[in-house]
């Protein structure tokens, strides 16, 4: 399963590299591994503490988190991470009812089921869903643990979006399936784009927002920051993400910045939020991680180090396969997976 790169999100584990997750990925399933099984079992399993409903902690601060890097120049990253084939590949998080989420995603927000895996020796299931294939689109990867059915989602992740040409039609639709409205149709605070919010069943919360006809419905994750230059700094140099657009509002006491390799209207982003005297949140155990594609893991882990990040995972092949990752926390505490470009390919075959 390509896109299963992802690993455990609880922050209880940040220090860790993703190596320390290799042995509960039992590749078993055969004698010839599996890609996509290993990628699988690095985002399923959510750690022991909690399991047992232990209380997360909060996102690490920037400090400490930098790493020596050898052998490459600030000016070679920041060309390195700018001419680097990258785009957002998926979003990963976790499920209670992987079939009542997948049921709601498809009728009442019109995504389409790209594939759906179940691994009873690992006690888990995974389902891909989005807009187009995975690989031209970004996609949603839902995992479901066996026997657990809720999460906590912490105060840190705030919403996905879902672009769409009318928002009352669809916040009718979402209303009559039995979908939860929290937020009525209407202007976004300090702005004019028509937004309404819904909750799935799991209580992750979507932003459905009124534009155009987009290639990429599927258009925002939204995470919150302790600050917000220093995040905007950080994905610039060390992800090669362009500063899209930056607006404070400063009558609701909050600032957003989109960041992404290209416009709003084309390409999937990452929203950061700064809500003023806020540097602090809660993770909880729900949310796990973003994969983006890369032409070289390794350069990609220098440029990280170089700039801020931590390497949780090594770049290199993964255990018994060949797909090269690389694994990093940003100066909040958010996780992300750089996948080869070549390898990912592979995994779609």
């Amino acid at each position: 399963m390509a896109r299963s790169i992802p690993i455990t999100a609880s922050s209880t584990t940040t220090s860790s590299s993703l190596s320390d997750f290799a042995p509960r990925a039992r590749f078993r399933l055969s004698s010839k591994p599996s890609r996509r099984l290993a990628l699988l079992q690095l985002g399923s399993a959510i750690p022991q503490p909690n399991l047992l409903g232990i209380k997360t902690s909060k996102l690490i601060r920037a400090e400490g988190t930098a790493q020596a890097s050898t052998g490459v120049s600030e000016e070679g990253a920041l060309q390195w991470a700018k001419k680097d084939n990258r785009r957002l590949l998926h979003v990963v998080y976790r499920v209670g009812d992987l079939d009542k989420t997948i049921n709601f995603y498809t009728e009442c927000l019109g995504m389409k089921l790209l594939r759906k895996r179940d691994i009873p020796e690992e006690k888990y299931s995974n389902a891909f869903l989005g807009y187009g294939p995975e690989d031209s689109h970004f996609a949603v990867e839902l995992t479901y643990n066996y026997g657990v059915n809720k999460y906590d989602i912490g105060t840190g992740f705030g919403h996905f979006g879902i672009a769409v040409e009318d928002v009352s039609k669809t916040v009718e639709l979402i209303r009559a399936k039995g979908g939860k409205v929290t937020r009525e149709p209407g202007p976004v605070k300090g702005g004019r784009t028509v937004i309404a919010f819904i909750e799935d069943p799991d209580g992750y919360k979507f932003e459905i927002l009124e534009r155009g006809p987009t290639p990429e419905p599927l258009c925002q994750v939204m995470l919150r920051v302790g600050d917000l230059d220093r995040s905007i700094n950080f994905y610039e140099k060390a992800f090669g993400m362009e500063l899209l657009r930056k607006r404070d509002n400063p009558q609701y006491k909050y600032t957003v910045a989109m960041m992404g390799y290209g416009p709003e209207d084309k390409n999937a982003v990452l929203e950061l939020t700064y809500n003023y005297g806020v540097k602090e949140y809660d993770k909880g155990n729900a949310y796990a991680q973003i994969a983006i594609g890369t032409d070289d893991v390794y350069r990609t882990a220098e440029a990280v180090k170089l700039f801020g990040g931590k390497i949780t995972r090594e770049p290199g092949p993964l255990p018994g396969i060949n797909t090269k990752i690389t694994a990093c926390l940003d100066p909040d505490g958010w996780k992300t997976v750089f996948v080869d470009n070549v390898d990912f390919a592979k995994e779609l075959e």
